[in-house]
């Protein structure tokens, strides 16, 4: 951390903060502390819950709350049933509301039950800035997070191979247990465009801006990207994510 702080910051103006680590190591940031509306970047607490469970072959039947969910959605229809796995597919892929919502219902029984599950689970990671108020990432006054919680959540998820499956693909298919077919897009413009890139999670609402925690790895060298209320989201970090490779081979 302290390395990062004296060095000169390359992208002043890319986001209202932002964090970049090569191999774990912090290279550059911006107010990485600094409290912000996380948008769907959420999603990520929610997925953590989700395969901390162990039970991606669960069935889950959807709730007509969740059907009711706003944004980002998948239009699922209530009693519909799912493996949680193609929920947490269509959750961190293609941010789709009604399927986190489910999936939240499914683990705690109501958003609320699970929300509180999220907020002691960010305690114990050490996510001390961090506060969730839904389970997708609406914007709400104390739905907040910074890039240095978000970085240390993504490392979390990480430790899960499943994340890296679901999300290093561009388009996947979901069934509904009785066999009607969702089709599912990535929202992560790198995925299939940029060399290297494996993740990890989208977000934007009007409040929160574009956010991205991007994930990218060549040979052995890895790359997280943590950008909240970017600007031009998909070309900065392309050209971030492109010095930062350049760093880590010159340093090795």
């Amino acid at each position: 951390m302290a390395g990062a702080a004296t060095r000169p910051d390359p992208f002043p103006q890319v986001a209202h903060a932002y964090l970049v680590e090569v191999d774990g190591a912090v290279l550059w940031e911006k107010q990485a502390a600094r409290k912000l509306p996380p948008a769907s970047l959420t999603k990520l607490m929610t997925a953590l819950l989700v395969l901390e469970q162990n039970q991606l072959q669960a069935p889950v039947s959807v709730s007509a709350e969740a059907t009711r969910e706003t944004g980002s959605r998948l239009n699922l229809k209530a009693n519909e049933g799912f493996l949680v796995q193609d929920l947490l597919t269509a959750t961190l892929m293609q941010s789709a509301n009604d399927a986190c919502h489910a999936l939240a219902d499914h683990l705690a029984g109501s958003e609320s039950a699970f929300v509180k599950q999220m907020n002691r689970r960010a305690q114990e990671l050490g996510l001390s800035a961090t506060h969730f108020q839904n389970a997708c990432g609406h914007d709400a006054p104390q739905h907040l997070s910074t890039a240095n919680d978000l970085a240390r959540l993504a490392h979390e998820l990480l430790k899960h191979p499943q994340v890296i499956a679901i999300t290093s693909q561009a388009k996947t298919t979901i069934t509904t247990l009785e066999g009607k077919a969702y089709k599912v897009s990535n929202k992560n413009a790198l995925i299939g465009r940029y060399d290297g890139a494996l993740g990890l999670k989208t977000g934007y609402t009007a409040k929160a801006g574009k956010c991205l925690v991007a994930y990218a790895k060549r040979k052995d060298k890895e790359v997280l990207l943590v950008l909240l209320h970017g600007q031009d989201r998909w070309w900065d970090t392309v050209d971030i994510l492109d010095l930062a490779f350049e760093h880590a081979n010159n340093t090795h």
